[in-house]
């Protein structure tokens, strides 16, 4: 089986010529490098991995498209596009695509500068632009599910994927940890909508195998199916090992089988990124 991880960050010390924003804390200590990642995938049976460039080195994607222009056939960009952006930077969209080893853009909402964006037509310009252009988004809106629903109706050749299953810390600690799947699930109606089951161990609230997380995980897959729910660690902010976030997929879950399973854990997102197959299988 060919795992690809459909979300993982690298980044740089918090340098003069890099610097972080204010008040940023990485999850691990600086810099958690490209070679440092390929070492944990390796050691975790993880063949291709997705990256996507963490906030806290602001909008930049420079270190993600080396690591993916070095090894394209190993890694590959969702890069960050700044959702505070003016209408004036659409025209950057229309050769996005172009940037070696870059699938798409990911977008998140968690600033309140930020998610009161996702609720009007303010930045309708973006969403626009990328249907336009054939550029898939991974959206972390966890606050803005159900805008996320209209704004996916309202581009039906947009490419949505939804991050975590839009779980969010906040909710957690509120007790409302899974009040929000119902507006998720009722995305699956939208066939431009798949779900990335991606880092669910950093919001359960169970140790390993996180069986809270078992039966929100089986219901997704019942109504998106095994071609839009795609498997992701976010290896830096998990509470498990890389290899537990696995098994907890591939030996935890005994309704997750055979080929399903294989869409899940990677032939998915290589299909709805219309990333192609490595040159040669990897057999480690």
């Amino acid at each position: 089986m060919l795992i690809v991880d459909a979300q993982v960050h690298i980044w740089a010390a918090n340098t003069p010529d890099r610097p972080w924003p204010p008040g940023v804390k990485a999850h691990r200590p600086t810099p958690f490098d490209v070679d440092e990642l390929r070492r944990e995938m390796d050691a975790a049976g993880v063949r291709r991995a997705i990256l996507v460039p963490p906030f806290l080195e602001g909008d930049r994607n420079d270190l993600a498209l080396s690591a993916a222009t070095a090894e394209p056939d190993r890694f590959a960009v969702m890069g960050r596009f700044p959702v505070t952006s003016s209408k004036a930077r659409r025209g950057e969209l229309k050769t996005w695509l172009q940037q070696p080893g870059m699938l798409g853009i990911r977008l998140t909402f968690l600033r309140e500068s930020e998610r009161a964006l996702i609720h009007d037509d303010a930045i309708d310009w973006l969403w626009e632009a990328a249907e336009e252009a054939a550029i898939p988004v991974m959206v972390y809106a966890p606050f803005g599910v159900k805008e996320l629903d209209a704004i996916a109706g309202r581009h039906p050749r947009l490419r949505m994927i939804i991050d975590h299953l839009a779980f969010s810390r906040p909710a957690r600690d509120a007790g409302k940890l899974f009040d929000h799947v119902p507006d998720v699930l009722a995305m699956a109606k939208r066939p431009n909508v798949a779900v990335k089951a991606s880092a669910l161990p950093a919001y359960s609230l169970e140790g390993y195998p996180f069986r809270d997380m078992h039966p929100t995980l089986q219901r997704a897959f019942d109504v998106f199916g095994p071609r839009r729910m795609f498997w992701g660690s976010d290896v830096t902010q998990l509470p498990c090992t890389y290899s537990q976030a696995i098994s907890m997929f591939t030996e935890e879950l005994p309704w997750l089988r055979g080929e399903d399973l294989d869409w899940v854990m990677g032939r998915g997102i290589q299909a709805w990124l219309g990333w192609p197959l490595p040159a040669v299988s990897n057999s480690r």
